[in-house]
């Protein structure tokens, strides 16, 4: 009896590994793309990482499941027909003479390839006269030449026979593709000099549910990961919503309304989060309640104080002024005592209604009386009341007018060129210009810069600096720098009036701290004739027409400071900075502020 059994010899297209560089390329791409995700939104990075987790998970399901499936398809099918042809081949030549005739062969070979597995089938045998013979059910398909080499090989090789090889030949098979389509092709050799047979199978139908199994599993992945992104979305919003409360409620907070608290729901991290942020508002709300409290008593004691000092003073000035007046009489050893307190009345005079008024601006009840003002003859007569005409020269063309408010373009006018006289070098020098407002600068900041000759705009001052911090000097100086000359400006152009002095300048570490309430720059000389209110004063002046001050050095030496106010205040005057009465300003405030 001539047995065979099945062995196997494949040649399946199989997967070679990714070159490194394209590892590397790969890697690199999902370095970029992880970088992209840092700049984008919360929401769409946990959409994005929601999203890739499941697709990996489903492509991995997806194509574990068709490789098993793949594997279970075609293991069976080829089980099948490779069972099915070892037992034609088997019964088919068992009753061939050992040298069959061809129409033996073909008549087997039609036998075989009728049964229910529909293949090809080729025998090869030597007849009696010693010729080849080959057999085949289909031409076209399944000739000796189609049939692989090394599957002949391996066909017609025999292995020697032991006790772990029973037999000299087994079966190979081989699965391949002609023309796009799969094929199983088999071949075995009968033992005992009996012939060759060799099949060919079709796995076309296979393949075809293959594909349906592919095309399932891929719309199941796109189904996961459309639902991974509404899943996501969903979590996000969940999410993000309490993200976004509590940004929302720190821009409130950020923009002063301390009462913002958030609601709290639930007991998870973000409820914490939002425990946290109310406690902290609570206590911040706390604390900027006490710090007002505090200054607004302050504010209180130094208005008290000053409106309390006035009568005194109002009778130790009539006092003094009296011992002026008989100075001449009094003993000599007598007469430089007088004088000193005479000097140091006046100066006390000043500083108190100085102080007076830096309480009306930071209280914000100081306002605007406005008037149409010829600017060249208000320089010229605050310049004349004060007995300056020999020591400053005025370049102003008559007919330019502005509405402000004379009394305080007065008392800032005051301030600078007295502070120019008292700390610059003459002569010194006042030029009135204006400027459309399409080229006016931007108010509301104070900085200090060395100039061209002519193009003085920056800040800076002399030996004892009355300075400004750099966004003007004094309680919500930026605030109201900004908004006036957002507001100032539209009317008529700008004015501009620039002060210079041909002194020593204004040193590099002063110019920052020139507008600055009570600052001196020499430590050396802590006491001077000024308050150290007087540019600080006219700063919030200029403030309150919308306007700016700024000071700089000249390349050329000397220092200038430069005003701008609109040409029309009128959108002002009405506006939130007048509240409340005004008493008055400080009528000059020409302490040496330097």
């Amino acid at each position: 009896m001539r047995e065979r059994s099945a062995g196997g010899a494949t040649e399946e297209d199989t997967g070679g590994g990714g070159a490194p560089a394209g590892g590397r390329r790969a890697l690199r791409l999902l370095r970029r793309a992880s970088g992209l995700l840092r700049w984008t939104s919360l929401r769409l990075r946990l959409v994005v990482v929601f999203a890739l987790v499941a697709l990996t998970a489903a492509v991995s399901a997806s194509g574990i499941a068709y490789w098993l499936n793949r594997n279970t398809v075609l293991d069976r099918t080829q089980n099948a027909v490779l069972n099915d042809f070892r037992k034609a081949l088997e019964d088919s030549t068992r009753s061939l003479p050992l040298r069959p005739r061809c129409a033996e062969l073909q008549d087997a070979a039609r036998q075989m390839a009728a049964g229910p597995q529909n293949y090809a089938v080729l025998l090869i045998g030597v007849d009696s006269k010693g010729k080849d013979c080959a057999a085949t059910t289909d031409k076209d398909l399944l000739t000796l030449t189609t049939v692989p080499a090394s599957l002949r090989t391996a066909v017609n090789a025999a292995r020697p026979v032991d006790e772990s090889n029973r037999y000299a030949h087994h079966l190979y098979w081989q699965r391949r593709e002609v023309q796009d389509t799969p094929y199983l092709v088999a071949g075995a050799k009968v033992t005992g000099g009996g012939p060759t047979g060799y099949m060919i199978k079709s796995l076309a139908a296979e393949q075809q549910d293959l594909n349906s199994l592919a095309w399932s599993l891929g719309i199941a992945t796109a189904l996961a990961l459309v639902g991974s992104a509404l899943l996501a979305q969903a979590a996000a919003t969940t999410v993000l919503r309490p993200v976004q409360r509590l940004g929302h409620a720190a821009r409130q907070l950020g923009e002063g309304r301390l009462d913002t608290r958030l609601r709290v729901t639930g007991t998870d991290e973000l409820a914490d989060l939002s425990r946290t942020f109310n406690r902290t508002a609570e206590r911040l709300e706390q604390r900027v309640e006490e710090l007002s409290g505090r200054e607004a008593a302050s504010r209180r004691f130094v208005a008290d104080m000053s409106h309390e000092l006035r009568t005194p003073l109002t009778a130790i000035t009539a006092v003094s002024e009296v011992l002026e007046e008989e100075a001449e009489s009094l003993d000599p050893m007598i007469a430089p005592a007088v004088q000193l307190v005479v000097s140091e009345t006046r100066r006390l005079n000043d500083l108190v209604e100085n102080l007076m008024e830096v309480t009306r601006f930071d209280a914000g009840t100081a306002r605007l009386v406005l008037d149409d003002v010829d600017v060249a003859d208000q320089v010229t007569a605050c310049i004349d009341a004060r007995a300056w005409l020999d020591a400053v020269d005025l370049d102003a063309d008559r007919g330019i007018v502005a509405r402000l408010d004379p009394r305080r373009l007065d008392v800032i006018l005051a301030n600078l060129i007295g502070n120019a006289l008292k700390h610059g070098g003459s002569p010194v020098r006042v030029s009135v210009r204006t400027e459309a407002a399409a080229v006016a600068g931007a108010a509301g900041r104070t900085g200090s810069t060395a100039l061209g000759a002519g193009d003085a705009a920056s800040p800076s001052a002399g030996p004892e600096a009355d300075g400004g911090p750099q966004a003007g000097a004094g309680d919500g100086g930026p605030e109201r720098s900004g908004h006036g000359a957002e507001a100032g400006r539209p009317g008529g152009g700008t004015l501009v009036i620039r002060v210079r002095d041909h002194g020593p300048g204004i040193p590099e570490e002063v110019l920052p701290h020139v507008f600055d309430r009570f600052y001196k720059a020499s430590a050396s000389r802590p006491r001077s004739e000024g308050s150290g209110l007087g540019l600080s004063i006219a700063l919030e002046n200029a403030h309150i027409h919308g306007g700016e001050i700024t000071a700089a050095n000249l390349p050329e030496g000397g220092a200038v400071f430069t005003l701008r106010l609109p040409m029309d205040a009128s959108p002002l005057a009405d506006g939130d900075r007048g509240h409340g009465r005004d008493d008055g300003a400080a009528d000059e405030g020409t302490e040496g502020d330097r």
